[in-house]
């Protein structure tokens, strides 16, 4: 007698097919992960920036920092530039308020890209962050092609790493510039705008080495924009460590007129 042929479970058929026919049904009302992103050739995500602006940026540019600006005016409105500031935080805070001044108070809102060391991006989730976000890896063709091919305004700390580990008793006491920035100003032929940065050394002061709050204190963030210099052709170093002096001359002066840390 021959062997039964295996039969289909007909009812089982029937209630998975059942089952999945809604969840088709549904998965074709609902919008793809991001149908309005816009990501260019570097990986920024406008849809991560404009997210991120509105949730954190906002609240501590105008209400924690109570951020204070001047000479916003001496950033070009086109045109590559590269801005040099003093570091404090681990956090870059200090680029973020920079980034956030110069799209709020300027006439016409502008990106900005922070270079950064290669390490960052390579970090788990904290770097594709970095680079949704627009921070760029500190190579000098990278800076060429922002300054020069782009005309892209970049935002450099040439502190380095050491600044973040500045103990509260230094703080506004600059290390160092590394002179490569004035390099790459000169190879792509535009101006350094040097940028002195007031309060975050105090909202986020280091307590012992690099160890930082996780939470900055509110306290007030000034940011003074000076007028660009043209890099010309003069020695890197010199000129370097001419824009270090600057920039110091000016936190002195902003930390002498301060009433309060926290009051501005």
């Amino acid at each position: 007698m021959p062997a039964e042929e295996p039969q289909a479970s007909a009812p089982a058929d029937l209630a998975a097919a059942a089952s999945a026919a809604p969840a088709r049904a549904l998965r074709e009302q609902l919008p793809g992960l991001e149908p309005d992103r816009q990501i260019d050739d570097w990986g920024r995500s406008e849809r991560v920036e404009r997210a991120l602006d509105r949730t954190v940026y906002d609240f501590l540019y105008h209400y924690w920092f109570r951020a204070q600006v001047e000479g916003v005016e001496h950033v070009p409105g086109r045109g590559g530039a590269l801005l040099v500031a003093n570091h404090a935080g681990a956090l870059a805070l200090d680029a973020a308020m920079i980034a956030k001044a110069i799209c709020q108070e300027q006439r016409q809102a502008r990106q900005v890209w922070l270079l950064s060391d290669a390490g960052v991006q390579a970090l788990p989730w904290l770097g594709m962050l970095a680079t949704k976000l627009g921070v760029v890896s500190a190579h000098p063709a990278n800076l060429q092609r922002l300054l020069f091919d782009e005309q892209a305004l970049v935002l450099v700390f040439p502190e380095g790493g050491r600044a973040t580990a500045r103990p509260l008793s230094r703080r506004y006491r600059l290390a160092p510039f590394d002179p490569s920035f004035v390099t790459a100003a000169q190879s792509a032929g535009v101006p350094i705008v040097p940028i002195a940065v007031l309060g975050l050394e105090e909202a986020m002061p280091a307590l012992a080495g690099a160890l930082r709050l996780a939470l900055p204190l509110p306290a007030r963030v000034r940011l003074r924009f000076l007028e660009p210099v043209d890099a010309g052709r003069a020695p890197a170093d010199s000129l370097a460590a001419e824009l270090r002096g600057l920039i110091q001359d000016n936190l002195l002066e902003l930390v002498g007129n301060r009433r309060s840390v926290w009051l501005g």
